[in-house]
């Protein structure tokens, strides 16, 4: 049987909206990861067979196919593709997926899977409104289909509606969100403390640690914070931050392993993607996770480790009550809340910190999964070797 195993992944650290990292063109910040990758792999970069970048909002420093950019802008061979992706939040996800199932299908042998997004520079869904804007597409993407509004009519397609609609259903409070958020800084804050995160990363610049956790937050200060949306319990401490980012990982089939001398340091075990309801939008990780596991025949308690994407703490709550996952093996080091969700990087940022924690911890099945856009949810689940 074919495998596609990880040889090496590597990220940036998260930067905070305005921080370090909000001046850099996304170009270098992918092309950053790239050439560290090359160099900790040790693999010829004329031998990579493709590079599959994801990133949203694919205009002006992040349009004309980044991720061909990013791999030029790192000085790394011509004659190297590149293509970029958009699966919504799962985009570098997707892309790891896509660069597997190359491998796997042995069409190619050694792919580089990645992110970039610079949120700073170009704010979240940017090209759906202010891009269209001048060209006459004024109500966002979905305005206009006949098909769409045939099928769910005129309701708001909105991340924090849908946040909302998680948190009724599965009776979710704000003090339940808070506490959560608040678990979420504690935990990256031990990270950091503890070094966990340095193995994984490449400073850039002097930007060396995720800039995101605060320090100096508390139950108190959630409390005095104003909901997004009016009656709401979704608050701005309740949800993913603002960043800036860039993550890759290099994929390698068994010749590639044996040809290039490589030393895989894991497996990948599963992959796979599902999608529900487009307007409640973010709980597709349920049914997602449901799925891989009904596939690869694994209980959640066969899992060491999850990532769970924490586009908002209603998320992975009703996501945990779901799936009765022990909540001491989700996020161990924090997720998004805390540590940024740099969009079209979190996905391979959130694999790099999965493989490198299950080497900490000695564990052997880590599984992710992410709220996408449109209602869907990828999953991988990989094996430590």
């Amino acid at each position: 049987m074919a495998e596609a195993y990880i040889v090496e992944a590597v990220r940036t650290p998260v930067g905070r909206r305005g921080g370090g990292l909000s001046g850099v063109h996304p170009a270098d910040l992918g092309a950053h990861v790239l050439k560290e990758l090359m160099t900790r792999s040790g693999v010829d970069p004329a031998a990579v067979e493709d590079v599959v970048f994801g990133c949203l909002d694919a205009v002006g420093p992040q349009a004309g196919d980044i991720a061909r950019t990013c791999w030029l802008a790192a000085g790394l061979p011509e004659e190297v593709p590149g293509v970029t992706i958009d699966r919504q939040c799962g985009s570098s996800q997707q892309a790891v997926h896509f660069a597997a199932q190359a491998v796997l299908s042995g069409t190619q042998d050694l792919v580089v899977a990645g992110g970039v997004q610079n949120m700073s520079q170009i704010p979240i869904a940017f090209a759906t409104r202010q891009a269209a804007e001048p060209l006459g597409f004024t109500e966002g993407p979905f305005a206009g289909s006949e098909g769409w509004r045939a099928r769910y009519g005129d309701q708001p397609v909105n991340q924090f509606v849908g946040a909302e609609m998680i948190a009724a259903k599965w009776g979710i409070s704000r003090g339940d969100q808070e506490e959560f958020a608040l678990r979420s800084h504690q935990r990256a804050l031990r990270a950091i403390d503890e070094g966990r995160f340095d193995r994984e990363t490449v400073a850039y610049g002097p930007v060396a640690v995720d800039e995101g956790p605060r320090r100096d937050t508390s139950l108190e200060k959630m409390a005095g914070l104003k909901p997004v949306l009016d009656g709401g319990t979704i608050t701005a401490a309740c949800s993913s931050q603002v960043s800036d980012g860039a993550a890759a990982m290099l994929l390698a089939s068994e010749r590639a392993v044996r040809e290039h001398g490589l030393t895989p340091r894991a497996r990948v075990h599963h992959l796979s993607v599902r999608g529900e309801d487009p307007i409640r939008m973010l709980s597709a990780p349920i049914p997602a996770t449901a799925h891989a596991l009904k596939k690869t025949g694994l209980s959640i308690d066969d899992i060491d480790l999850v990532e769970i994407n924490e586009a908002f703490a209603p998320v992975v709550l009703a996501w945990l009550k779901e799936t009765a996952a022990d909540p001491d093996k989700v996020n161990v080091n924090g997720g998004a809340i805390a540590l940024g969700h740099p969009l079209g990087a979190t996905g391979v940022k959130l694999m790099t910190t999965l493989l490198h924690e299950l080497e900490r911890t000695g564990g052997r099945f880590g599984l992710q999964t992410m709220c996408e856009g449109g209602g869907q949810a990828n999953v991988t689940v990989i094996e430590r070797l």
